[in-house]
């Protein structure tokens, strides 16, 4: 049995845009061949996410997620490239689910990138994309964000987002 190692599976988010647990997936199947996992994840459409990641995304929504007691509130800007997939209701749910994910978890940053080097806690628990989806812990938000980009074939991306909490 071959070890997946961290290594290979950040080779492997970087080569197709995949979420971790996605990439870690891939490997597993693959016995550690990072070319045969980027291969399977091409199939299944993850690594369309990469391929258009560097498209201008000007249009989008900003939501609100208020949750039960309205004690609890955030806010989420998600961008894509056109007005005509903003208004998808597949786009509409993912900014939603976002959303929700903000009030629940309360991330500090977008994404590993947006962390100080000196920053040393797991980008799981502070990065929005990197965290576990709290309605399917097997997918992260950036697995949710590549498999609508998957969907709709347009780049796809959370530009910034807060949260509010009634005594803070």
């Amino acid at each position: 049995m071959v070890t997946i190692t961290t290594l290979m599976i950040k080779e492997l988010r970087e080569m197709t845009g995949a979420g971790i647990m996605a990439s870690k997936k891939a490997l597993e199947e693959s016995r550690g061949d990072i070319q045969a996992a980027a291969a399977a994840l091409a199939v299944q459409g993850l690594a369309t996410a990469a391929k258009k990641a560097g498209r201008d995304t000007t249009e989008g929504v900003v939501q609100s997620y208020v949750h039960n007691g309205s004690r609890v509130a955030a806010m989420v800007e998600l961008n894509c490239e056109t007005d005509f997939v903003a208004r998808t209701p597949e786009f509409r749910d993912l900014a939603h689910d976002v959303a929700m994910q903000v009030a629940a978890m309360r991330p500090t940053y977008v994404s590993s990138e947006d962390m100080p080097e000196e920053d040393k806690t797991s980008p799981a628990e502070t990065c929005l994309l990197a965290q576990p989806f709290i309605k399917d812990s097997t997918k992260t938000i950036q697995d949710l964000v590549n498999d609508i980009v998957a969907k709709v074939g347009e780049n796809i991306r959370v530009r910034r987002f807060s949260c509010f909490s009634l005594g803070e």
